[in-house]
């Protein structure tokens, strides 16, 4: 039940940021930059306002600030920890959305940095949950029902890098209107029914509360779209979902979980490969893998529909993957 209050709450506490925040980003001329190797047709994007993540960030922070008072006096702090790892990122990605908007160009951070950034952040948050004794070094197998116990500093090695992959993995997922947002609306959906499963309570107020921020945004992302999540918006959620997946203490579960986050990322790193193998020939008509769908006559509703499906049946698949851990 509290998981689904949170999950009302987080939609209509959006619903109503975001009312206010898309005319304030206007007025301020926060528009979206386009790429110029992009779609052609995404010129016409030109001067959307970004940085509308900053409705799903707010409206999930309030709700499981609310929602999760009387856990925190308990000295439950656990969907406040995933929170704030989740806004570290968040704010990365302000950080370079500003200084696109500032400078008029589609580069905002430098890659070394935001890498820098990243990879500390997810350092502080793996050592936090270790000092509350919230994290272990046994990985979890999925389907296979076991731990296999790995020196710690080996595990925070692996664990940061995971984490650093997985929130760019989502970065790249962001190209057309409602797909990161879509996607990674089933993604919390289903790390809410493992919280419900496990009674992994404060926890569950984040992906729930996140979930129904994701569905408010959606109302304002879909094509054509009135706002654009930036840099801002799609960081924050790469950070939710590997911290969620570090807080269970299932990071392997990603794979199946994040199956369309991989195949963006995958589709990026092969081109680029095959580029420098073939000296200029393309592997993809354009990459991530959604540009390649455009260009090969999808529509961005129909891309969004289709990716959402098989995010779903990756969910399920680790649902059941999951059953009898606990």
């Amino acid at each position: 039940m509290e998981s689904i209050i949170a999950l009302i709450a987080g939609f209509f506490v959006t619903l109503v940021i975001g009312h206010f925040l898309i005319p304030k980003l206007r007025r301020l001329k926060a528009g979206q930059m386009i790429r110029e190797d992009g779609p052609t047709w995404h010129a016409s994007k030109a001067g959307t306002p970004a940085m509308g993540g900053i409705m799903f960030i707010l409206g999930t922070g309030a709700v499981i600030f609310v929602l999760g008072w009387e856990q925190m006096l308990s000295g439950r702090f656990t969907h406040l920890y995933v929170y704030l790892f989740a806004l570290v990122f968040g704010l990365i990605g302000f950080v370079d959305d500003y200084r696109k908007i500032r400078q008029h160009q589609n580069e905002g951070l430098t890659a070394r940095q935001k890498f820098l950034l990243q990879l500390a952040a997810a350092m502080v948050f793996l050592v936090l949950m270790r000092y509350e004794g919230l994290l272990t070094n046994r990985l979890y197998l999925p389907f296979l029902q076991r731990n296999i116990t790995i020196n710690w500093v080996v595990y925070l090695v692996f664990a940061a890098f995971v984490m650093v992959g997985c929130v760019n993995a989502v970065n790249l997922t962001d190209g057309i209107d409602g797909l990161a947002a879509s996607v990674t609306f089933v993604v919390m959906l289903f790390f809410t029914m493992t919280c419900i499963l496990w009674e992994l309570s404060p926890l569950g107020l984040f992906p729930s509360a996140l979930a129904g921020g994701l569905a408010a945004f959606y109302v304002y992302n879909h094509h054509p779209a009135k706002v654009f999540m930036g840099d801002t918006g799609s960081l924050f959620l790469g950070g939710a979902v590997a911290a969620m997946a570090f807080a269970e203490n299932m990071p392997l579960i990603l794979i199946p979980v994040g199956i369309i986050y991989i195949a963006e990322t995958m589709s990026d790193i092969i081109q680029v490969g095959y580029f420098k193998a073939t000296h200029g020939k393309r592997f993809f008509k354009m990459a991530p893998l959604h540009h390649h769908l455009e260009l090969s006559g999808w529509n961005e509703e129909k891309i969004v529909a289709v990716f959402s499906v098989i995010t779903l049946v990756g969910c399920t698949l680790a649902y059941w993957g999951l059953q009898g851990r606990y």
